[in-house]
């Protein structure tokens, strides 16, 4: 699973991959099939590589029929034309699209499509399949049904995937090892319980709702608390951590306590600025997460009668504070 922002390189790993572009340096294996080199000046052809590539929209032939959009690559593959329709009927049998086998793809629903083109994809048993955002040109309640759907039928291919997307939630879903991608680099790589309990990349930290810092432990206090200077100011955390150990902070938004005057309690933790944004959470809209430009910037979650209550709106001067327990701190 390959997830980040637009812009990030999610495409550009999956083009790389099918041989439609080639990497300035380094090497592609695929079940111990070497299909790019630089130091050997080995390319090989993406019509020659093991890997079916579903486009974002598709791409599905618009003068073809559903069979012959299927069987098309076992056709470029010399397969005979009987072998390649028979190939292309059983998958989409088993893709619950039989009878459109006649269709043009504007006959066919966004859902539809999807299917097709994830069997003409698998016509010719890759080793590798490449998805580049299957959701994402579906209506909302067309992409309820097909993930649900995809889910089902992911899980029973023989061969490897990698699906793309710009959704955390979709990674999250169907991803096992995920990869973070921020500005063509992998910023965090591991299993998806890694990522939830471990984020090391702000995107996915801002997709859980979490308050995430890296920093350096400068010293101990005397009642043992652990200092950390973090870009732009200064934690305190109930940690064993030792001076000079490098971090990564989690504060969870409701562990920040918002007031306008100085709270008074035994916080460690307390910063001063202004609201920069109110935000409603779902499902119900209930609670605000408020964004406090403060520094380090904090984002906390409260209750619509506490913001009511504090008048809280953008431009506000608050205080946002929360123990030293309140914070996890992990290498």
């Amino acid at each position: 699973m390959l997830v980040g922002e637009s812009g990030s390189g999610k495409t550009t790993a999956l083009r790389l991959l099918a041989g439609l572009l080639d990497p300035a340096e380094g090497r592609i294996e695929v079940d111990g099939e070497t299909y790019f080199d630089s130091a050997r000046r080995l390319s090989v052809a993406a019509s020659k590589r093991s890997i079916g590539y579903v486009a974002q929209d598709y791409a599905l032939f618009p003068h073809l029929g559903v069979l012959e959009n299927v069987a098309f690559g076992l056709r470029a593959a010399r397969v005979s034309a009987a072998a390649a329709r028979k190939r292309a009927a059983a998958l989409l049998e088993r893709f619950g699209i039989p009878g459109l086998w006649a269709r043009k793809p504007d006959q066919l629903s966004g859902g539809q499509q999807q299917r097709v083109a994830l069997a003409r994809a698998l016509a010719v048993d890759p080793r590798l399949l490449l998805l580049d955002e299957p959701l994402a040109a579906l209506d909302l309640a067309t992409r309820r049904v097909v993930r649900a759907e995809l889910i089902r039928l992911l899980a029973e291919l023989p061969c490897t995937t990698i699906y793309v997307t710009h959704s955390p939630a979709e990674a999250l879903i169907f991803g096992h090892h995920v990869a973070v991608l921020e500005n063509g680099r992998v910023r965090q790589s591991g299993a998806r319980d890694e990522l939830l309990r471990h984020p090391r990349s702000a995107y996915v930290a801002e997709f859980l709702g979490l308050n995430l810092f890296r920093g350096v432990v400068t010293s101990r206090t005397e009642d043992g608390l652990a200092r950390v200077a973090v870009d732009g100011g200064e934690l305190y955390l109930a940690e064993d951590a030792k001076e000079g150990d490098e971090v990564h902070i989690v504060v969870d938004p409701r562990e920040v306590v918002l007031s306008i005057e100085r709270p008074q309690g035994s916080a460690r933790n307390v910063f001063f600025g202004p609201i920069e944004e109110l935000a409603p959470e779902p499902p119900l809209g209930d609670r605000l997460r408020v964004t406090v430009a403060s520094r380090p910037a904090l984002i906390a979650e409260v209750t619509r009668a506490a913001a009511s209550a504090m008048a809280l709106a953008p431009g506000r001067m608050a205080y946002a504070s929360f123990k030293a327990t309140g914070a996890r701190a992990y290498r």
